[in-house]
């Protein structure tokens, strides 16, 4: 909340701090992003988000729905299929960043870098990154380890239907569709814009001067939500503050 002395931030166990300025750097993967899926409202099988998803074996012989078509919906698809019989549902097909798997040792990793260092960040549709193939993804999905498909169309109670008519007992469903940044300490600020997202342009706030943000995905960078970007945002946030506390 607003103070005199700039902002008053109170704890969870109740206690007050007031600060001219306050970085909020609780990052972009605080709060699993779940859709409402019409085609899953008569499902009554196991639903998870892949933040709950922690080893294969504890799908070990059952049939598995993963939805989504990201890293994280790609690479959790490809281990469960080692275990279960598993699909991987997408509203449109997968798309990968190279036309063949990474490797270590690849020059891709230092151009990565490189490209990570430029300010484009807000420039970039986050729905619209593709996967990136470090461990033989597009081939499991070229062998149909896991195979992919359409998303399906409806449930009734653990048969899913798919677009072409067919229906099948499915055990589980897991959604790896993303995260939201865990932001509502700021609400009652008034800091945040539609769907909870802050309204800020390289990590300062355009509605509260002093307010800033560290770890948000696309923040400055493509790499400005990972270990390898976070570091040169917070020296640009921490620089534009210093700034603004001299005036």
């Amino acid at each position: 909340m607003r103070d005199p002395a700039g902002f008053r931030v109170r704890t969870a166990d109740g206690a007050e701090l007031t600060a001219p300025m306050v970085v909020s750097a609780t990052g972009a993967f605080g709060r699993p992003r779940t859709p409402e899926l019409p085609a899953l409202r008569g499902y009554r099988g196991r639903v998870l988000h892949s933040a709950d998803y922690r080893s294969p074996a504890a799908f070990a012989g059952q049939r598995v729905v993963v939805v989504g078509r990201g890293n994280s919906a790609v690479q959790i698809a490809v281990e469960l299929a080692g275990h279960a019989r598993v699909s991987l549902a997408t509203r449109g097909p997968v798309r990968f960043v190279t036309d063949g798997p990474v490797p270590g040792d690849s020059r891709f990793w230092t151009v990565a870098a490189l490209a990570g260092r430029l300010p484009v960040g807000p420039l970039i549709r986050p729905s619209g990154v593709p996967a990136l193939d470090v461990g033989g993804y597009r081939a499991a999905l070229a062998a149909g380890r896991p195979d992919a498909r359409p998303m399906f169309v409806g449930a009734d109670g653990t048969d899913l239907r798919w677009p072409d008519g067919r229906t099948e007992h499915v055990d589980a469903v897991v959604l790896a569709t993303g995260y939201h940044p865990d932001l509502d300490h700021l609400r009652p600020l008034g800091a945040l814009g539609p769907g909870g997202r802050p309204v800020q342009r390289s990590g300062l706030s355009r509605t509260h001067p002093g307010l800033a943000f560290v770890g948000l995905d696309f923040q400055r960078t493509i790499l400005s939500a990972t270990m390898h970007g976070v570091g040169r945002d917070a020296r640009h946030v921490a620089r534009r503050l210093r700034a603004h506390a001299r005036r």
